[in-house]
Formats: structure tokens, sequence, C-alpha cells
């Protein structure tokens, strides 16, 4: 019997950039864990101890003793914050810095701050906040076979605090450099305040669909009494009461009454449905009018809402090709800026004879102005953000890969039938080839219930209100691409498929003999045409791919502008169709995310257009819940905008440190003006992540 894998998932406090992050991912891995993921942009941490005789409180040991804390459910922030540490190491340093600045300007100072013992008095303070904050992380990297970003900044204030305690001793005025280590231990503090602060905005979209959960609903017992309790005590096939205004606690199917229900929340549909009597409902959607009672369907991590959440997460943490490279560099940059660092100290003073004190701060800058930070956050921020978006215009995106891949799909290939029309058919015409109508309109409805088809759909509404009664079969089967065909007690054989006159699209067979000839019509999506426009405008190639007969599928490319389609595909044939198209470039299928999942799973990338079904939830890369064809463009737009993003911000992270690390090297940039700049250089990169919020799509 194979041993269930139990992921157990936690909250990590502290974590700055990527290089945290993969320290504790290579402590974890180290340790015999199996699938860990660490994501320093949420603070979570993933891993199984399926293959290791540890237990979770010795991985939480483990992470506390690498310089982080994790967050359980009875832990309380601590009273030592970063805040407090903020303005406790602000205070402090300001008359330091202003001093500086006083000395720059040639502006007189009080006597008492040339006083080293003065300027030490003022440092201290500073400098343990330093030690314990920066230092700790460092030692526990270190120790541990990793470097983080708190390595350098340690090294370089404890470099300028150890040279000043020197020059306090000998009495020498030019080694003391105390408001440099100061400062540099504030500024960074204030940057990793501004970055923690600028990261949580990233992340409102989870947040935002954990609060739509609901904790209370009114139980209907046997005996008819309504009991309020929380929804965790609530089973599948219990009976709740909701009411006007209530948030659905669960989702479920009604019994009895109406309600327009707002699903705007899961979906981006702004209109509220109506929902009658046998009509599912989503759990977080809210009742505008009406109430009714509904039996659960779905509890826990089966709801959609729960599902949705999931894949938000799971995209989130996904990493998209272009990171790739980014986390690589990251990984070797903080060995190499010490090699720079050094290489820096040395040649300044021995090899272009620049003073040690002076050489000592060009080191110090080059290991201050080092950003890998920017480098980690470029990618996870804007994944992020790009696809919180897309969640809240109800568009779900199954991982930041998909994202980037998304954003360089070249070819659209569109089903027909409940794609780009409405798959709500009317029956417009009926050759009944003399023979019994009200025969046919049973044969017709009692062959049809057995399929999900659109068009089968339909034809059964069509044919309930011609009068239609259900008759037994012996055996009824659906060949996909082909029809339904059934067996009566007589040994008759029907086919309903379809037809070989160009006059209709159905014909209805008995022992191989056409006995009636349906025509159907198919109106076209009211945002069809609009999509295809849109895709076009972005210099793509669309095509409509479909089972259809070939001039009914040609007068629906030709109305939309589409020069390629494909008709009276089979199953297989779609597949090969797709198939070839991929090789040639990134290709996205457009279907209903259910007779077109094969389909769906060969395309570059699958799009499906069913709904806020779970089965479209499972069929397809990227969902529209809102069931609306120009969520397509809202997609294609943002995933556009997101990879664009992502560039800007590599190219940011890039080439800030290409430009910074020379002029702090040849000394034309101060350490203190070094940490400034590296403060903020991630908070740049997250802002840019931020624009995506509220940017406009085109």
């Amino acid at each position: 019997m194979s041993k269930e894998i139990n992921i157990i998932e936690l909250q990590v406090d502290g974590m700055d950039c990527a290089n945290c992050a993969a320290g504790i991912d290579r402590y974890l891995t180290g340790k015999g864990l199996e699938k860990v993921f660490v994501n320093f942009v949420t603070g979570e941490v993933q891993f199984s101890l399926a293959s290791t005789v540890l237990q979770q409180q010795d991985v939480e040991k483990g992470i506390s003793d690498l310089g982080y804390r994790v967050i359980n459910e009875d832990s309380v922030p601590p009273w030592w914050s970063i805040e407090r540490k903020l303005w406790v190491a602000a205070f402090f340093t300001a008359p330091l810095f202003l001093l500086h600045i006083l000395m720059v300007l040639g502006i007189p100072y009080p006597s008492i701050m040339d006083n080293p013992y003065t300027q030490l008095a003022l440092c201290l303070p500073v400098f343990l906040i330093g030690v314990f904050h920066f230092g700790r992380s460092a030692w526990a990297a270190v120790s541990h076979g990793t470097t983080n970003m708190d390595v350098l900044i340690f090294i370089g204030s404890t470099a300028a605090f150890v040279y000043s305690l020197i020059g306090t001793y000998l009495g020498e005025p030019n080694y003391i450099f105390y408001e440099t280590a100061a400062t540099i231990i504030t500024l960074v503090l204030v940057g990793n305040w501004l970055e923690h602060r600028s990261v949580q905005q990233t992340t409102t979209a989870i947040d935002e669909l954990s609060q739509l959960q609901v904790e209370k609903a009114n139980k209907v017992l046997h005996s008819g009494a309504i009991v309020n309790l929380a929804v965790e005590e609530i089973k599948v096939g219990d009976i709740l009461q909701v009411n006007e205004g209530d948030t659905i606690p669960l989702d479920g199917r009604i019994l009895s009454g109406t309600g327009f229900i707002d699903e705007s929340m899961l979906t981006g549909e702004s209109l509220s449905i109506a929902k009658t009597k046998g009509q599912d409902v989503v759990g977080a959607s809210i009742v505008k009018d009406g109430n009714f009672r509904m039996q659960v369907t779905a509890i826990g991590k089966e709801t959609l809402l729960s599902k949705i959440i999931e894949i938000v997460k799971t995209a989130q943490q996904d990493k998209p090709a272009i990171q790739k490279l980014a986390d690589q560099i990251s990984a070797w940059f903080v060995p190499i800026v010490l090699s720079i660092s050094i290489l820096t100290l040395v040649l300044s003073y021995f090899v272009f004879s620049v003073p040690f004190g002076n050489a000592l701060m060009n080191s110090i800058a080059v290991l201050v102005i080092s950003c890998p930070c920017a480098m980690g956050l470029a990618t996870p921020t804007a994944v992020t953000v790009g696809i919180g978006r897309m969640a809240k215009e109800g568009v779900l995106v199954k991982g930041g890969q998909t994202l980037e891949t998304f954003g360089k799909i070249k070819q659209f290939v569109f089903d027909k039938t409940g794609t780009l029309t409405t798959g709500d058919f009317a029956v417009k015409k009926i050759d009944y080839k003399g023979n019994d109508p009200s025969e046919i309109h049973n044969l017709i409805y009692a062959m049809e219930t057995y399929s999900s088809h659109p068009i089968a759909q339909s034809l059964v509404k069509a044919m309930q209100a011609k009068g239609a009664k259900s008759m037994l079969f012996q055996s009824v089967e659906e060949q996909k691409g082909k029809g339904m065909v059934a067996e009566d007690k007589q040994g008759n054989i029907y086919e309903l498929g379809a037809s070989k006159n160009e006059a209709f699209n159905l014909s209805l067979l008995k022992n191989k003999k056409v006995i009636a000839e349906i025509s159907i019509v198919d109106e076209l999506r009211p945002d069809a045409a609009a999509t295809i426009d849109y895709l076009h405008n972005k210099e793509v190639t669309t095509y409509l791919l479909s089972g259809d007969k070939t001039p009914k599928v040609q007068q629906v490319a030709n109305d939309l502008g589409i020069k390629e389609y494909y008709g009276e595909q089979h199953p297989e044939q779609k597949l090969s169709t797709i198939e070839q198209l991929s090789k040639t470039s990134p290709t996205a299928m457009i279907g209903d995310g259910i007779n077109d999942a094969p389909a769906l799973a060969k395309a570059t990338i699958g799009v499906s257009l069913s709904g806020a079904s779970k089965v479209a939830i499972q069929s397809a890369q990227v969902i529209l819940l809102n069931n609306r064809l120009s969520s397509l463009t809202k997609a294609v737009g943002i995933s556009q905008a997101t990879l664009t993003t992502i560039k800007q911000n590599l190219f940011w992270a890039f080439a800030y440190n290409i430009v910074a690390i020379p002029m702090a090297a040849v000394g034309l940039l101060s350490p203190m003006w070094a940490a400034l700049f590296m403060a903020f250089s991630d908070v740049v990169v997250i802002g840019n992540s931020l624009r995506l919020k509220r940017k406009k799509i085109v």
C-alpha cells in the first residue's frame, strides 16, 4: 500500500528576497524533505515529511535557526517589530546623518558632535539592532552553506563600525565613519519595511477571495426548525435556508423557491442571474432578491470558491521560464559581490594608492549598493498581481508558466458550437418524410436526452414544447463526432446525426433509411465579432475548428472574418489539426471544456468557456468563469501586460546593478547613498508590478 503524501504548509516571516527563499529551500531539501516549495512573496513554505523521520516541530525549529519566524495560529506579532526597530534606529541615526550633511555643506555644528565617543554612543544602539536583525540571518545562512542579502549588509555595516572603533582608539578622525554604519542599517530597514508593505499589496486577490467564505449557515432540520450553525458543521446533503441579502454558504442545488443571484465576485459577471428549482448555486454568491431552500452538494475544499482560491495560489507559486535566469543569477550574486568588494579594496589601496579609509568606503559601497532582491522580486510580484487581476475579471489561470505562455500565443483556434455561437439552438424546420410527426418527436426526444451536447439539449427543449413523450430503448449510445445510436425492443436501429443533405443539419434514420431531417439555427455570440477583431488587431491568426457541416462553418467564419476554417472534424481529426498547428507556433484552443477536452489538452494552452463548472476547471489551463467570450480579450491583454512588466522589472534589476556596482567601486557613490539607492531599488520593481492592478489593458 502506498503511503499517502501529506503536504504541510507553514507561514514564515522574515524572508526578504529570492536568496532567503532559496536558502530555506536548500535547507529543507538537504534534510530529505520532498515537494518543497518556498514563496518569499507570500511567506508560504510547503513540504512533505513522507520520506523522513523528522517531525513538523523539528522543521519549524530548523527554519527558526535560519533566522526566520514560523507563524502559527496562536502566534502573536512580535513586540520588537521591524517598525519599532526602524523608529529606534532612525532616532539615533538622525543626529549622525545631520552632522554629516552639515560637515559636507560647511555649516557650523555643536562641538560635542565632533567627539568620537558621542558618535559611538549614538551609533552603538543602531549597530546592535543591525547585528541582531541582519547578523543573525547572515550567520545562519553562512553556517548552512548559503548566502543572502543580509550577509552583504552585515559585512558592510560591521566593517564601517569596526574601522571607526579603531579610529576612536587611535584618535584618528579620518578613520571614523560611525554615521556610515548607522545610516546603512537604518536605510536598509526602511527598504525592508517599504518592501514588506508593498509585497502585501500584491497578494490581495487571495485575501479578497478568502474573505468571501461564509462562517455561518441556516440549516433546516427534519422537524422543519432552522438552526444557525458554523459552516464546518454542514455536510453534503444538508438542507439550507437562504434569504434575500444572504451570502450563499456553500455550493448546492435549489429545492424550492427562486432568487436573483449576484456571482460577480467569482465570475466578474455584473448582472444578477435568475435561479429556480433544480438549478445549481455557487457558494459566496449573494442573493439580491428572493429566497429558497437548497441542498448542499459540496463542502470544504470541494466547493468552487475553494478550488478557485487553490488555483490562484498554485498559479502564483508556479515559476515562469523567464524567472529561471534571474534565479540562477541571484544564487551566485552574493558570492560574486563579495569578491568584487574585496577586489575593490585591494586594487584601490595597493594599485591605485587610494587612502585605506576611502578604499574601505568604496568596498563597503559595493556591498551595500548590490541588490539581488530586485531580481528575485521582478517575476513573482508581477505574476501575483497579474493572476490576481485576472481572477477579479472572472478569468482563472493555472500557473505562472501558463500566464507567460499565453502572452506569447500567436494562433487561436475556436470551436464553433457554444463558443463562437450561443449554443442555444432553435428548430427551424423538420421534414417528416411522410411519417407521423408525434412519433418523430418522441424518437428525437428520447435519443437526445442521453446527450449533454448543446444541440441535443436544445432539441430536447424543442421536442418538449411539441408535447413529445419519452420511450424505452434496449440501448442508447452517443458516438463522439457522429451522433446518437439507439436500438428498440424489436431490434430496429435508429441513428440521429449529421445530415448529408446540405439544406438540413441532422438526419434521423431507421435501419439506415432517412425518416426525418431537421434544420436548426444557432446565433453568433454578441461579443464574438469584437473578440475576433481584437485578436486580429493583436496580429495573431484565428482558426475555426468544428464538427459541423463545412458550409455552415464557412458561413460563421465569413461572418467573423476568420480566414482559416475546418468543418466536419471528428475528435481525432481535431486532435491532429491542433497538434500540427502547435508545432508551427504557440496555439490556444478555445472550447466548452467538456466535448473539446482532448483538443484543449493537446493545444499549447487550452481555454475553457463553459462557465463556472467544475468540469471546466479541470479541462483547461485558462477558464473564463463568466462564460463570456469577451473575457478572452481581458485574458490576452493582462497576460501580455504582465509579460511586459516582468521584462521591465528584470531590465531595471539588471541595469541597476550593472551601473551601480562600478560606480560604487570607483568611489562615485558613498555607502550612505548606496544604502539609499539599494533600499528603494526593490520598491521600484514592486511599484511597477502594482501598476498592473489599474493599468489600462488594450
